[in-house]
């Protein structure tokens, strides 16, 4: 965690033209250059700036300070900004680097977030001046301190629990994080009309359904990776939803989730397509649902089978040479010592273990995709 020392060292002007002046170089290369001030701090701030080009542009544009920490917790921007919530007056319960904050404060007339850490929220202030941010008041509080004394009522209220234990381990029961948004429930409908809750990509969908009925649930990938799950309470019918960042998404009223009957017996000759759900699908149960009429599935966890080319659907689409029954013992004397691209759906071995098997190495050379269907195992060969 920086410290409120390293945080001033960084607001001295030397320091900062230290760090724009070595943007690009090495760090390692910065951290031993001893013409530099403080040259190690400055170090992990090129280093940092360096990954969030791709994870936080508009912080990498604007040179803003990145905690390593609180950078790797952040939430990509990306995802902050799919947030599909506005209106007048947000409170925050957890700013952190404040990255959701930043695409919140674009669709709020006011926004007040809570930082409990002085040096996280002195940073926060630093980085919105230096994005040209106007319309954000950080308040070095916790969520339960400001609660208690809080008399203004707010639009919506929004909170990201920190996950993370006092010694670093991720947690992922609600009542482990921080603050407490089970605990508080009661208060924060006192205090706002509206509550989005961000919860850990692992949490389960059926749990927060049940944990914060009524409302609506929302899984959220980017890159082929769940990255969140957003619960939404504010009135609407609820829905449960599955959005593949600049792929498209899904979505059904909760109440219409009910079981879809079983697929007909697999034909492994039959099928010239294979459709890999996207993760979010997956993450919702939402994958028979969204492929019905297009591909069949036998697991909510498996791949989709296609006799036409599918096309427009939320996942990846492969083309097919051919379905056989999995043999070990044949692919490994077939593809012992080559390189080999393995994919895998509902399948017991993970893809080390089933590379050490079948004695492969990960990457180049064929294709092939491993899956469970009606108790047997399968190997497809893709072109």
């Amino acid at each position: 965690m920086m410290t409120l020392e390293e945080y001033r060292l960084l607001m001295e002007p030397d320091v900062r033209c230290a760090v724009e002046a070595n943007r690009g170089r090495n760090p390692l290369e910065v951290a031993l250059d001893k013409h530099l001030p403080h040259a190690a701090l400055v170090a992990t701030q090129v280093k940092y700036l360096a990954r969030a080009a791709a994870k936080l542009p508009s912080y990498a544009a604007a040179g803003c300070i990145l905690p390593p920490l609180a950078f790797e917790q952040a939430s990509s921007e990306a995802c902050a900004a799919h947030k599909q919530i506005g209106g007048g007056r947000l409170l925050e319960l957890t700013c952190g680097l404040g990255v959701d904050t930043l695409y919140l404060s674009r669709r709020f007339e006011r926004v007040v977030t809570l930082e409990r850490s002085e040096v996280l929220a002195a940073v926060a202030r630093e980085n919105f001046r230096r994005l040209g941010v106007g319309n954000v008041e950080v308040v070095t509080a916790s969520a339960e301190e400001y609660l208690a004394r809080c008399t203004e009522h707010f639009d919506w209220l929004y909170a990201d629990p920190d996950r993370r234990s006092a010694d670093g381990r991720k947690q992922l029961r609600l009542e482990a994080s921080s603050p407490d948004v089970l605990a508080l429930l009661p208060r924060l409908r006192e205090v706002a009309d509206r509550l989005c809750f961000k919860l850990s990509p692992l949490f389960d969908v059926d749990e927060a359904l049940r944990l914060f009925t009524p409302c609506s649930v929302e899984a959220v990938s980017l890159g082929d990776e769940c990255k969140e799950l957003v619960v939404r309470i504010d009135g609407a019918p609820p829905q449960l939803a599955a959005t593949a960042l600049g792929r498209g998404a899904f979505a059904l009223p909760v109440g219409e989730r009910e079981e879809l009957p079983p697929a007909e017996p697999f034909e492994a000759e039959r099928y010239r397509w294979l459709v890999q759900p996207d993760v979010a699908l997956q993450k919702c149960r939402l994958a028979r649902r969204a492929l019905a009429g297009v591909a069949d599935l036998w697991s909510e966890n498996g791949y989709g089978f296609a006799v036409e080319e599918p096309r427009g659907v939320l996942g990846r689409v492969f083309a097919i040479e051919r379905i056989e029954p999995f043999d070990p013992r044949g692919l490994r004397r077939e593809l012992r010592g080559r390189g080999a691209e393995l994919l895998k759906h509902d399948f017991p071995l993970s893809g080390e273990e089933l590379a050490r098997r079948l004695g492969v190495r990960r990457g180049g050379g064929p294709r092939l995709a491993f899956t469970r269907i009606e108790g047997r195992f399968w190997t497809i060969r893709l072109k």
